[in-house]
């Protein structure tokens, strides 16, 4: 049955600190190598004393913004060690030339302390910022790498906090949802629908779902939007006749909290599990009140493969001890990004035309590229929700 519990909604990155559970992917780092002149080292010689912990030797600096204290400060400690073994990396990597110097610097919860560690990091002679974490943050830092003319790399989710020059590495809900929208079309599908939030992740969520649909020529039956469990019902009510009749075979539950409880309302108005597909988000990914849930088994939803998290996880309990937040993997790719020759060396550092190169990247969550305006697109696989786990339908793709 619906709770009040189970309607009390979650705080997403699309507008805060991102939920999304976002795995690892392949153990390989494949930054392509671009020719072009080369730049000289400074070696450190010119630039002041920085604050914050500092790891590597390499003669560009470049910030590291991260919640270390706060209410996120778990997330933020965790991709903290992730980026000190990605400096471990490199440090130990014969292939591998050194060649920048990491700062890492607390930003506490707000924009404020985003804004301040981005322009301590700027008047300190960064060549790049990576981070901060959440969207607003993003927008207060960005705004200082941008009047300084230096590119930052966050880590919001939220598209919106994205521009040219300042970067998003994350999936973004754009990506998702073509993504799992693309793979139903593969297989056949073709008259869609939706069930949206009214708060600021289920906004974002159908904005994306209404792109998606329109890039893909999909055919769009049907919206509903909730806030409460009473409008929940209202939806189902609404939606079970058109299902049952066959008109809609795809329905679109993004929202990870309330997916059970629209399975429990679908099956008591009789509407047969296996007669809709049920796509939902990434951020299902490992939520074991879904994979419990038996009208959701069956349910497809995209997320990053998980290999790359799970190849970091001995590595950081045996430096750390303890369960890294899956966000750890990103704050990995983005130092090895970060200290690519190519980009690191130069002229000038940290190049837009050779951060936006049409072949991408390929981090610990898998490939990746950075669009113009800011956005990131991630190769994503396709899961399916099995009793008690989730099974690999399609690899990942972009």
């Amino acid at each position: 049955m619906l709770t009040a519990q189970n309607f009390t909604r979650r705080r997403a990155l699309l507008g805060g600190l991102s939920l999304l559970t976002l795995g690892g992917c392949t153990g390989g780092f494949d930054f392509p190598s671009f020719s072009g002149p080369g730049q000289p080292p400074d070696n450190g010689m010119n630039l002041p004393l920085a604050q914050g912990q500092t790891f590597g030797t390499g003669p560009v600096r470049v910030a590291l913004l991260l919640p270390l204290s706060g209410d996120a400060a778990t997330v933020g400690t965790s991709m903290a060690g992730g980026a000190q073994l990605a400096m471990e990396f490199i440090a130990g990597n014969a292939n591998m030339t050194a060649n920048i110097t990491l700062v890492v610097k607390d930003t506490g919860p707000s924009a404020q302390g985003a804004a301040a560690a981005a322009s301590q990091a700027v008047s300190e002679g960064a060549s790049l910022i990576l981070g901060p974490l959440k969207a607003d943050q993003v927008n207060a830092a960005g705004s200082v790498a941008r009047s300084a003319g230096i590119p930052l790399i966050g880590f919001s989710n939220n598209s919106g906090a994205a521009q040219p020059g300042v970067f998003l590495l994350n999936v973004l809900p754009e990506s998702e949802v073509k993504r799992s929208l693309g793979y139903a079309k593969s297989i056949g599908k073709r008259a869609f629908a939706g069930i949206f939030g009214t708060d600021d992740f289920g906004r974002i969520q159908q904005g994306a779902f209404t792109q998606a649909a329109s890039e893909l020529g999909l055919h769009v039956v049907a919206v509903y939007n909730f806030s409460s469990e009473l409008e929940a019902r209202d939806v189902v009510t609404q939606i079970a006749p058109t299902l049952m009749a066959g008109q809609i075979d795809t329905l679109f539950l993004p929202d990870r909290k309330t997916a059970p409880s629209f399975g429990v309302l679908l099956e008591e108005a009789k509407v047969a599990g296996g007669a809709i597909q049920i796509i939902g988000s990434a951020d299902w990914n490992g939520d074991t009140n879904i994979e419990n849930t038996p009208y959701l088994s069956g349910a497809l939803y995209p997320a990053v493969d998980d290999q790359g998290y799970q190849a970091l996880l001995p590595l950081y309990n045996q430096r750390f001890g303890g369960t890294p937040h899956p966000f750890v993997t990103i704050a990995y790719t983005a130092v090895i990004l970060a200290n690519a020759s190519s980009l690191a060396m130069g002229t000038p550092r940290y190049d837009r035309a050779l951060l936006t190169t049409p072949g991408g990247f390929n981090g610990r969550d898998g490939v990746f590229r950075f669009l113009a305006d800011g956005r990131s697109e991630y190769a994503l696989v396709m899961k399916k929700v099995a009793i008690g786990g989730a099974q690999l339908v399609d690899g990942a793709k972009l």
